[in-house]
């Protein structure tokens, strides 16, 4: 089969190369690449490719061989599924407990966008406790992490102060319910209950300075590849007794086909719109991860097998 393989060449991230078709262990069902989706953490890895390991944990497609073992869909089914790699290819085994149908009014192109992003607000927000009228602060809002979290909070009931240095970016974060959009968080107004922050290097103590006291920073990023510096004293003029928290979304107690088939649940009640920024054929990835690594592209992109 054909499949993308990292090459380690900034110039030139994967190559289109033939692979033995993968064999599932019984726990997997096969599934037939429809669309994939690139998150922005991908690109990074794709700079320093462990040996053998190949790209793609956002997928949405055809299983055409149910898993030995029974377990998943039983037959021929339209699903979503987030293998923890593989998926840039035309097949990928994936385990049955990673994958949830899709029903016919959820397009694959909307399924591929769910996984990684979706699956890391769902969990966020639970690590974030009741938001029901709490005051939350987003930074890095702009992508896919970042409109899940907004959309989701919003409807549960926060009002969320959304952090985007992008204009259009924070149009349409107000229109999924943010009640705030400022282009730097300098320019939040606090105190926070909750702060989610994704961003590091200085924008992390800037953040932090904007929590309630006894409230709660959860980091579960650091997009700017800084590592952020904090002083103990600084708690003291205004976040005082905070909690600062380390997430990591597969560190969760429920379990990953569940999840996916709440997110799918949600786009199907119309209750959650996957944005997808950017729709191409896989021939194009190549070009594709270059310009998702420039920040060329807002929103998530996804690409078509054909």
């Amino acid at each position: 089969m054909k499949a993308f393989v990292p090459t380690g060449d900034p110039a030139e991230p994967v190559v289109l190369a033939d692979v033995a078709e993968p064999t599932p262990r019984p726990h997997e069902a096969l599934v037939k690449v429809e669309a994939f989706s690139v998150n922005r953490g991908e690109t990074f890895k794709l700079e320093k490719p462990a040996a053998g390991e190949r790209p793609g944990k956002d997928i949405a497609g055809l299983v055409v061989q149910p898993a030995a073992d029974g377990s998943g869909p039983s037959g021929i089914a339209r699903v979503v599924g987030h293998p923890m790699e593989g998926g840039w290819a035309e097949y990928v085994a994936v385990p049955t407990d990673a994958l949830a149908e899709l029903p016919d009014n959820v397009s694959v192109l909307q399924g591929a966008a769910l996984p990684l992003a979706g699956l890391t607000a769902l969990r966020l927000l639970r690590a974030a406790g009741p938001v029901l009228g709490r005051r939350i602060l987003l930074t890095g809002a702009s992508g896919g992490v970042g409109h899940f979290v907004t959309e989701l909070a919003a409807a549960a009931g926060a009002q969320v102060t959304a952090v985007t240095r992008n204009a259009d970016r924070g149009a349409r974060l107000a229109e999924l319910g943010a009640a705030e959009i400022v282009h730097d968080v300098a320019d939040a107004r606090g105190p926070y209950d909750i702060v989610l922050e994704s961003t590091g290097g200085q924008t992390l103590p800037l953040a932090l300075a904007q929590l309630a006291k006894r409230g709660t920073l959860i980091w579960f990023g650091q997009a700017s590849r800084t590592p952020a510096t904090l002083d103990f004293f600084d708690f003291f003029t205004g976040p005082e007794s905070a909690v600062v928290r380390h997430f990591h979304y597969l560190d969760a107690d429920s379990r990953l086909d569940d999840d996916l088939a709440a997110l799918v649940r949600l786009t199907a009640g119309g209750r959650l719109h996957p944005e997808i920024g950017h729709v191409t054929d896989w021939a194009d990835t190549a070009t594709t991860l270059t310009d998702l690594r420039d920040r060329r592209i807002r929103g998530k992109a996804v690409l078509t097998l054909s």
